[in-house]
């Protein structure tokens, strides 16, 4: 029947008219393009309790940074996160850590020592939190910016033992004494890298979240020994961190106006302001990140 009636439509003498099969095209999502995301933790002592806050509220959002680069107070949490632990692995460490784990006063206090605290006690925490192990086998990349005392430049250990490595990135002039890495001297990374936002793109971040954890120098003037020093470097490091924070793609700021760097005692509100703060700012987060995904 069919035959018969395209026959019928061809007039004596001409070429049928061909037809063109129907195809029914289903349209193929474009694959969202791989987006390697960097996590940048600064420095702020206690206050870097926020960093696990952060943490958390990514994680809860499934977004799960790729590469972890850390400064000061952002180097120990950063180290432990990129040894494995989840946000809330993190929160239950830091509840349970005791200030004197960390803390080994060199004495006598006036002694001709240049800091308070040695650091071996720092140094052996973080080592025993990451199992032993070096930096390059770290479940994550892992940074930790340091501050080479001859030169002045910024250093980024990404080999080598993670305990002695925090440890150096921590060492605040005055309160800890220098540590010593194959023959040179190194103190707090908060000195030239506050905020480590160019480290994440150096180890190969597209999309950089940075965690500003410093405080603001408006009515934080401090009347203790430690916190007038960590107010000082915090000072010193103002114009760099204006400077860094303005090539990362999202900055989280926790809102923590009163909290002092020596307060231990208030990490739990510290961890809750940083979970506040990752979560005000996931909406441009995720945008970000579609966009990077889309290009």
């Amino acid at each position: 029947m069919l035959v018969f009636t395209l026959s019928a439509c061809v007039t004596s003498g001409s070429a049928p008219t061909p037809v063109a099969p129907v195809v029914n095209t289903v349209p193929v999502p474009k694959a969202a393009r791989p987006v390697r995301i960097g996590l940048a933790l600064g420095g702020g002592a206690a206050r870097g309790f926020a960093h696990i806050g952060v943490i958390k509220a990514l994680e809860s959002q499934g977004i799960v940074p790729d590469v972890v680069v850390g400064t000061s107070a952002g180097s120990v949490v950063g180290a432990m996160y990129a040894a494995g632990n989840n946000g809330f692995t993190l929160q239950k460490m830091a509840l349970d850590m005791d200030e004197a784990t960390i803390s080994d006063w060199s004495l006598p206090l006036f002694s001709k020592s240049s800091g308070v605290l040695k650091g071996d006690a720092l140094q052996a925490y973080v080592n025993r939190m990451v199992g032993q192990t070096p930096i390059e086998r770290l479940k994550k990349p892992f940074g930790a910016v340091a501050t080479d005392l001859a030169t002045g430049q910024a250093v980024l250990f990404q080999r080598g033992n993670t305990g002695a490595a925090v440890r150096a990135s921590s060492a605040v002039p005055a309160v800890f004494q220098p540590v010593r890495i194959n023959d040179r001297q190194y103190v707090d990374g908060g000195l030239v890298a506050p905020v480590p936002v160019r480290f994440a793109r150096d180890m190969g971040a597209d999309l950089v979240i940075a965690v500003n954890i410093s405080q603001t120098v408006d009515g934080q003037s401090g009347t203790g020994t430690i916190d007038i020093l960590l107010q000082t470097v915090s000072i010193m490091g103002q114009s760099i961190n204006q400077f860094e924070l303005k090539q990362a793609d999202v900055v989280i700021r926790p809102d923590l106006p009163s909290m002092k760097g020596s307060d231990f005692a208030g990490r739990n509100l510290a961890i809750l302001a940083g979970e506040k703060a990752a979560m005000a700012a996931m909406p441009e987060i995720k945008q970000k990140l579609k966009a990077l995904q889309e290009r």
